[in-house]
């Protein structure tokens, strides 16, 4: 999916929403574990449950690899269900260089069709810059994190006096362009929105943090919003696990829609 195809698709449903597809095993609820896939079986039911409110979903890599080959399948048949028109992102947080950058590249987006991918950008420019040679291709590179431990590195003081995390935009912004890359600020970090924004005006954020984390939606969209909306907002746990019984469905749909409607209060 190209920038103008995105851009469209959150003009039309009013929603930059991006649903986490995270499924743990010792979360879901119960009954699905009779099923012969459960993982999937959670999956298709959010899916069905978010769909209308939602442009983008977000599978984390993690959950499907720790189940071995089952896990592929399961995240081959979840990535088939998922509607053509949403942008897909696979959350891998790759990171390497040369031939192997090169076939994680392959792997996630002419194997399994993401969309988009997930880069940590410690290794420079031949770590992020095979990902960019696949046309209508997104590389999200690792910018500012909502994690705890992103002060350990991405908020260190350079002798510049900017942040490690400034350069890394600043630097990474010039491998790609606004059309082929994205970077993930996280919503806890929504004082620093105002200052990423001037650094990079016209490209996408894919933001997680918000609800489980506790990052402030609106904080995040008043800083972070630009013409083109720009942003994409995630929700795993708040939206997935919004409950574990039997109406997880509807508790997921609810919370879903509720995100959905405060973002169209900006558009």
């Amino acid at each position: 999916m190209n920038r103008e195809e995105l851009i469209a698709q959150i003009f039309e449903k009013k929603s930059f929403l991006c649903v986490g597809l995270d499924p743990d095993i010792s979360k879901i609820p119960s009954f699905l574990l009779e099923f012969e896939d459960p993982v999937f079986e959670f999956n298709k039911r959010i899916i069905d449950a978010t769909k209308e409110y939602c442009v983008a979903y977000k599978p984390n890599i993690a959950f499907y690899e720790c189940l071995g080959p089952k896990g592929w399948i399961s995240l081959k048949k979840t990535i088939d269900y998922i509607p053509k028109k949403m942008f897909l992102i696979a959350d891998a947080k790759r990171g390497d260089i040369g031939n192997t950058s090169l076939k994680y590249a392959e792997t996630f987006f002419k194997t399994y069709d993401f969309d988009a991918i997930t880069v940590a950008p410690y290794m420079g420019e031949d770590s992020v810059s095979p990902f960019l040679t696949i046309s209508k291709k997104w590389v999200i590179v690792l910018a500012l994190t909502s994690n705890s431990g992103s002060s350990s590195f991405q908020q260190l003081t350079l002798e510049s006096g900017k942040k490690l995390f400034e350069d890394v935009l600043e630097k990474t912004a010039t491998w790609g362009n606004h059309s082929n890359m994205m970077f993930v600020v996280g919503a806890t970090n929504e004082n620093q929105f105002s200052l990423i924004r001037k650094k990079i005006p016209k490209h996408f954020l894919l933001v997680p943090g918000v609800g489980a984390q506790g990052g402030d939606l609106h904080k995040v969209i008043q800083c972070g919003i630009n013409k083109d909306v720009g942003l994409l907002i995630n929700s795993s746990r708040g939206v997935i696990y919004a409950s574990n019984d039997e109406f997880f469905e509807e508790r997921a749909s609810e919370e879903a829609k509720k995100l959905k409607d405060q973002m169209s209060l900006y558009m």
